[in-house]
């Protein structure tokens, strides 16, 4: 073994390094075949009485994707229009409003950019059409002077920074969450891509990444004249529908809106009641221009986020409010947010603490409106419609009606968070069972034997001694492939354990080259010791050719692929770097044994 020294060193600390990382998984799995087996009661109790063991081992497993351990895929999409709308505020108008729209239409037809469709459509308009006419910006230098092209690079820059920022919070709130190694990455300029390991409860996680975290205070609407416009609108569709008596059965039914809003009675800040399956008729019988007319000024509707039992029959009904349109109070005052349980129904809420000048408006706004509702508004939804008792100066508040802990614990989450700086939306979702993922392990584990298997058997057959030794290595390869995974964090994916299959076949080439080139020197009459040498010498150019090449190609899969792309390349690059590590040094180093020690019983075929 004179001159490999170095090399069985480097072969064992290769080794130990390997099982070091991979005793944790190890560890883990005898863990859960433990507690499986016990009943119900006492795998609680272990659990509980081993919680913090069991996180240690957990955290230094090794990760699984979403196909083989099941769970959330979620695409997001940045709502650039809305961001657009927004960038412009006041300036904001119909015709901008048209252009966004036709914009998005075009853009989602052809798959291309939004702004740049948004400034197609503004330069087909002539050239009097200026986007510095919506937009300006001091510390960008975007002024009314500037050119149309300056301005599609700001709102561009502003899409990245919303996204970058987008991501930042999104990460904060999956984290506060609780899951564990979730995946959000970037994908190109507009969308976001999520993974979460191990969930499945799809509404949760729906409200937990799109909600936008735009808390506001608004005052009630003026009473009285709420309280006339609420029977404007009821005397409206009275008139409708007697107007309509003659009409086909196709239009408006009688009393329509009466079939699905349940009156206030007297309340003057309440529109009415419906069921949730009568919501989305409600809002298009009052998405009319007659009852926007009617609307008093700096007033808007809002539905309540939550039901709550009807006194007379005693369904759940959501509630619509009238507050003003302008908003008092925004989010960005909240300090601390936490969970807290009413002390006379135990029911959770979220108590929220105000900064000094949040609390300073926070009390001046009470002050002023005692014994008047004060709406605060999460999203676009009432929580809670609160009549203010008296002014309040320690500068709390709480946001009630919520309907469980974990909802409550969302909120406090998402306050915390911060909000967004645009809506997000879904674009894309999907959810792996438990079930499948293991049924996913299952297969890939049989295709990875049965490939080793026929590999091994091949190899033994067609190269003796020299295929046992590759075999040999071949399995080494592998171990040290999913220890070079769990040391870097790494998740194997579906996709990953092909790569695994396909490493198997790439370090099996190697071998391959080795010893037919063994076999050639031996053919030119050199002796064993003497063609050993020269066919690892001699292969050594095509190996690293072909490994280097495919190295190329994983590195641009990793750089440029998402999820199982990604998965796949992160597995083919450690399949390399195991397969040059076992078929360069582990092989030579077994095959120089057997030369010394039983020479007359190493044989290549």
């Amino acid at each position: 073994m004179q001159g490999n020294g170095f090399k069985i060193g480097l072969i064992f600390a290769f080794l130990a390094l390997t099982l070091w990382y991979l005793f944790p998984t190890i560890q883990w799995n005898l863990e859960q075949k433990q507690i499986s087996d016990l009943s119900p009661s006492d795998s609680a109790q272990y659990v509980d009485e081993n919680r913090e063991k069991l996180a240690s081992i957990k955290e230094r497993t090794l990760n699984l994707g979403l196909d083989l351990q099941g769970g959330m895929y979620v695409m997001l999409e940045v709502g650039t229009p809305q961001l657009i709308l927004e960038l412009a505020g006041e300036n904001k108008d119909e015709a901008l409003e048209e252009v966004v729209t036709n914009a998005r239409a075009t853009a989602l037809a052809n798959d291309t950019d939004f702004i740049d469709e948004m400034a197609a459509e503004f330069q087909s308009q002539g050239e009097g059409a200026r986007l510095s006419r919506y937009f300006r910006n001091d510390a960008a230098e975007i002024t009314r002077r500037s050119t149309n092209e300056e301005i599609v690079t700001f709102l561009k820059a502003q899409r990245t920074e919303a996204l970058d920022r987008a991501i930042e919070i999104i990460r904060t709130r999956v984290d506060r969450f609780g899951v564990t190694e979730p995946s959000i990455v970037k994908q190109g300029t507009d969308r976001i891509v999520v993974e979460l390991p191990g969930v499945d409860d799809k509404d949760r996680v729906r409200n937990l990444l799109k909600g936008t975290a735009r808390l506001e205070f608004r005052l009630a609407a003026n009473a009285n004249d709420f309280s006339s416009f609420i029977n404007q609108v009821y005397d409206y569709f009275d008139l409708k529908a007697a107007g309509d008596e003659g009409d086909s059965l196709d239009t408006i039914q009688p009393n329509a809106l009466l079939e699905v809003l349940i009156p206030s009675q007297g309340n003057p800040y309440v529109l009415g009641y419906a069921e949730e399956q009568d919501t989305a008729e409600v809002n298009a019988l009052l998405n009319d221009q007659e009852i926007d007319r009617m609307i008093p000024r700096n007033t808007t509707i809002m539905w309540s986020a939550n039901t709550q039992p009807y006194t007379q029959n005693g369904a759940e009904v959501f509630t619509l409010y009238g507050v003003r349109t302008d908003v008092e109070m925004t989010g960005d005052v909240i300090e601390e947010a936490s969970v807290q349980f009413d002390p006379t129904t135990n029911v959770p809420e979220v108590s929220m603490t105000m900064n000094a000048e949040g609390a300073r408006d926070w009390a001046r706004i009470t002050g002023a409106n005692i014994g008047k509702p004060v709406a605060i508004v999460l999203d676009g939804f009432i929580y809670t419609y609160p009549n203010v008792i008296s002014k309040i100066n320690n500068g709390r508040s709480s946001i009630t009606g919520v309907e469980n802990v974990g909802e409550a614990d969302d909120l406090v989450n998402i306050l915390l968070s911060g909000a967004l700086p645009a809506p997000l939306e879904i674009v894309e979702e999907r959810t792996v069972g438990a079930s499948l993922g293991q049924a996913s392990i299952d297969a890939s584990l049989n295709s990875v034997l049965i490939g080793l298997s026929i590999v091994a058997i091949f190899m033994i057959v067609y190269y003796r001694t020299g295929g046992a030794v590759a075999d040999l290595a071949l399995l080494l390869n592998i171990v040290f492939i999913l220890g070079i995974l769990a040391g870097f964090k790494a998740t194997l994916t579906l996709p990953g354990m092909a790569g695994i299959v396909l490493t198997i076949g790439m370090a099996v080439d190697a071998n391959v080259l080795i010893f037919d080139r063994i076999r050639e020197e031996q053919r030119t009459g050199k002796t064993i010791k003497a063609a050993i040498s020269a066919g690892y010498s001699n292969a050594m150019s095509a190996i690293f050719d072909a490994n280097i090449t495919t190295g190329f190609v994983a590195l641009v899969l990793l750089s440029f692929g998402v999820g199982p792309i990604k998965g796949f390349a992160v597995t083919l690059l450690a399949g390399i770097c195991c397969s040059l590590f076992s078929a360069i040094i582990i092989t030579r180093v077994v095959v120089d044994y057997l030369t010394r020690t039983k020479s007359n019983a190493v044989n290549f075929g």
